[in-house]
């Protein structure tokens, strides 16, 4: 066998460590870019009332001991940022858009403010964001585009904000959602019709916003939605027939719209599983469906402040999980007390 020729050898070796270095040098250059991204956003904090982060998040340890961060075992990047109920207020800087292994984003519960700037959900450096809980601040503005871009996204939670503008419809670029909450903002404009693509979606929140028109009847595409909150919107027409056949439902909220038409008279057939049928504050008419005992998991059920007529199903008694039931300030008749004996009533409204 021939001997290696030690030229050969001696190249290999350089090679190799020249390539080892390089990773080396790009590794800590990658882990430098979290720590100014993070630095980047301490600096934008205004208010940090138990100085958590002025503590803590100090440049003479590494990011990944620092509150609120985690990284990744192999390679030390920032993963998940969750500085939920901090107390802190400030604004949010683009260089977390840097932060390119980040999977969660968490900042619920605080007092951040002002727009969310594009550079922070760029596709290219977040493609594998799976959560963004933004919930309870003062954040205002319109959604960015680029936050549509991510594939990935499986939570997009703004609850109570004052985010303003149209729901974008390139919302269904989102193919893997599964919790979707735009509630308590000052979104206008139409439902987008896109949103019943989002076939993985189990939670939709669109309650207490500015948002008009009819309900799309793309929404009865959700085979998997369990939760639907369309509550104090000016929202207009019938509920379209296909979301009553969303078998999965566990809670169904119009409340405080100005929706017309009747409910199904078999709704129950194919809802079996819900647990609250919230419709107060409307134009509902016809007839309350006699086979709504049918929904046995029923718990709360409000009805009151609509149009409905005729008399209050007897059947009605058979919902013994029912612990709120509303039904005042319709069009009913007769009496209640003989076939209410069996339900354990938290509360009882019935004018």
């Amino acid at each position: 066998m021939a001997k290696n020729n030690p030229l050969i050898v001696i190249i290999t070796v350089f090679l190799v460590l020249s390539l080892m270095l390089s990773l080396v040098k790009a590794a800590a250059t990658n882990v430098t870019t979290d720590q100014h991204a993070l630095l980047a956003l301490k600096d934008r904090i205004k208010y940090d009332p138990t100085n958590l982060l002025d503590k803590n998040w100090s440049t003479s340890t590494s990011i990944c001991t620092w509150i609120g961060v985690t990284c990744g075992v192999h390679h030390h990047r920032v993963t998940i940022l969750n500085i939920s109920y901090f107390g802190l207020a400030g604004t949010l800087p683009p260089q977390l858009g840097n932060l390119s292994f980040l999977q969660v984003l968490a900042i619920g519960n605080n007092s951040f403010s002002g727009s969310l700037p594009d550079e922070l959900f760029f596709l290219r450096n977040l493609s594998s964001l799976r959560v963004v809980d933004l919930s309870y601040n003062q954040l205002s503005g319109t959604i960015p585009s680029s936050i549509f871009q991510i594939s990935s996204l499986e939570r997009l939670d703004l609850t109570s904000n004052m985010f303003n503008g149209q729901i974008p419809s390139t919302i269904s670029k989102c193919q893997q959602l599964q919790m979707l909450s735009l509630a308590y903002n000052n979104f206008t404009g139409y439902i987008p019709k896109e949103i019943g693509n989002l076939t993985m979606l189990k939670e939709l929140y669109l309650g207490i916003n500015e948002l008009q028109g009819e309900i799309p009847h793309e929404l009865g595409n959700l085979a998997k939605l369990e939760i639907l909150t369309l509550a104090s919107n000016t929202l207009t027409g019938t509920i379209p027939s296909t979301i009553f056949n969303l078998s999965s439902l566990r809670s169904m909220g119009f409340t405080n719209n100005s929706l017309t038409g009747n409910l199904p008279p078999e709704m129950c057939q194919y809802i079996p599983a819900l647990q609250r049928l919230t419709m107060s504050l409307n134009q509902f008419t016809g007839r309350i469906p006699v086979n709504l005992w049918r929904c046995r998991n029923l718990q709360i059920v409000s009805l009151s402040y609509n149009q409905f007529e005729g008399s209050i199903p007897r059947d009605i008694g058979n919902l013994t999980s029912v612990n709120q039931l509303f039904l005042g300030f319709n069009n009913l008749k007769g009496t209640v007390q003989a076939f209410l004996s069996n339900i354990n009533l938290f509360a009882l409204f019935i004018a």
